[in-house]
């Protein structure tokens, strides 16, 4: 195996950790240092002896630091194949030196944009020179090492200390990395771009995630899998603090993120407890205590070893209370201290804070295909109260009303075909992923029967009773009032069923299948 050694570096680090110990390395094994301006000088600042790029160039950096490696000297001594004996012969006649470590990390373009910076600050940090060098020298990576984050100086350092250069294996590994970060870096680019112009599905659609865990296994032990977070800043799950605990498994990550963007859905106090991404228990109360008990009474037995959200700080009181019963995970916006030492107990229990709720703002969901993937917007959709249309008889009370609203919001989390029975703020029983909706309707009665018990309660369904059917399973069940889109060509039937019951119903317009 050949190792190419290292005679002439080039570094130009935005983030400067380890660049400084990295330039010391170098140069102690007489590797000729070039840099560019806060780099050149933090070197020179550490004692070290550094060329500046613009005497290589002989030109002055111009444009507010805008070009000053886009240049033959620089780009010649990357891109020159080492193998060809033409193109040595070309930059020798040139006056142009081989570079054989380039060393670069970009501007902050996303987290410049996260930060909620104007305009003109976004489109400085589109770096154009870093790019432009790390994709050369990582297509030359036969002849050429590339650095792109300082956690992979140390194997690089290994490697000449074990063998006096780099080998083929370590530069095409680096090479790799460093392709995989410019095309992220651009799909947050063209991200941010194709918003400008109000374009959620644009005709190219990029999409890039930096991973963050490697995942012990997938959905079954014999899967390999990862977390990746794609820089939206929008907490949840992806930007929580993991306050303790085991890490996070790939099932448990789908439930926690199921679960926090269900309680996002309320204004006052929420608690959801999720299960298989499925909702077995949903309520609102006085105070988070409150809704946990009420989330809890709607399917004891399936809330065990269920994820926990709430919308509001967990406090000591609600600690105590989700502490009766295994649960895997608990997220909320916030965790008071008391909670937090209550909770320590739990070694098992992961426990998650995500600082904030996230905002009904648009955004894209993702779902791979064979041989590709859909994409489509957020449901974010709310109700229009005042576009809702009473057509029975009977309009809701008061309370039945509240309760359908309440109901309404919680269907939209529930799989296809999706029931769910509410009562006084809370489901009292949620049937989903059957395949006809009265057998959904079915499993929603037989939980309220064993959870709350049975009573007068309010139906919600994610879409149009196709027949009458569905209704009159839910009506037999105790349901006074229903909320569903309509839209069947069997609405009257429907109608008239909720009408013969003495029963009210609202149509939506809208409907929430989740598949």
């Amino acid at each position: 195996m050949t190792f190419r050694p290292i005679r002439r570096a080039l570094l130009s680090a935005h983030d400067k950790t380890g660049i400084l110990e990295l330039a010391r390395a170098l140069a102690s094994r007489g590797v000729e240092l070039l840099s560019t301006g806060g780099t050149a000088a933090m070197l020179r600042q550490g004692g070290l002896a550094v060329t500046e790029v613009s005497e290589v160039t002989g030109a002055a950096e111009i444009l507010d630091g805008r070009v000053k490696t886009l240049h033959p000297a620089i780009h010649g001594g990357l891109l020159a194949r080492r193998d060809d004996p033409a193109h040595m012969k070309v930059i020798e006649e040139q006056g142009i030196a081989p570079i054989d470590l380039l060393v670069v990390n970009l501007y902050p373009f996303e987290a410049t944009l996260a930060s909620g910076a104007s305009f003109a600050d976004c489109i400085e940090k589109i770096d154009v020179g870093g790019p432009a060098m790390l994709r050369g020298a990582a297509k030359n990576h036969e002849g050429v090492a590339v650095l792109v984050d300082p956690a992979d100086y140390p194997a690089l350092l290994a490697e000449l200390d074990a063998t006096g250069g780099t080998s083929l294996a370590l530069r095409r590994h680096l090479a790799a990395r460093t392709f995989a970060l410019t095309a992220s870096y651009d799909a947050a680019i063209a991200s941010w771009m194709a918003g400008l112009e109000g374009e959620l599905l644009p005709e190219r659609l990029t999409l890039a995630g930096q991973r963050r865990l490697r995942l012990r296994y997938g959905e079954n032990p014999h899967q390999e899998a990862a977390f990746y977070v794609s820089g939206e800043a929008r907490p949840g799950v992806a930007t929580a603090e993991q306050l303790q605990g085991k890490e996070l498994s790939y099932n448990n990550l789908l439930d926690t993120d199921a679960a926090f963007e269900l309680v996002a859905e309320f204004d006052e106090p929420a608690c959801a407890i999720i299960k298989h991404t499925n909702p077995c228990g949903v309520a609102v109360g006085a105070d988070p205590a409150a809704a946990w008990a009420k989330a809890l009474a709607c399917d004891p037995v399936s809330a065990f070893g269920g994820i926990v959200a709430l919308n509001r700080e967990l406090d000591e009181a609600t600690a105590a209370a989700i502490a009766e019963i295994f649960v895997e995970v608990v997220i909320a916006p916030s965790v008071s201290l008391a909670a937090a030492r209550l909770l320590a107990t739990k070694k098992n229990l992961r426990l998650l804070a995500t600082g904030a709720m996230p905002a009904r703002a648009r955004g894209l969901t993702v779902r791979s295909l064979a041989g590709g993937f859909l994409a489509q917007e957020r449901d974010v959709a709310a109700v229009d109260e005042a576009a809702l249309r009473t057509v029975t008889s009977r309009a809701p009370d008061q309370r039945e009303r509240a309760d359908l609203l309440f109901a309404w919001k919680v269907v939209k989390h529930v799989k296809s075909n999706a029931i769910v029975l509410a009562r006084d703020g809370a489901a009292v029983g949620i049937g989903m992923g059957q395949t006809n909706r009265v057998d959904s309707v079915r499993i929603a009665a037989e939980r309220m029967r064993k959870g709350p018990g049975a009573g007068p309660c309010v139906v919600a369904s994610d879409a149009f009773f196709p027949f009458a059917d569905g209704l009159e399973e839910a009506l037999a069940a105790g349901a006074t009032a229903a909320i569903q889109p309509g839209g069947s060509v069997r609405d009257e039937e429907v109608i008239a069923a909720a009408d013969a019951a003495g029963a009210a119903m609202l149509l939506t317009g809208m409907r929430h299948f989740r598949h």
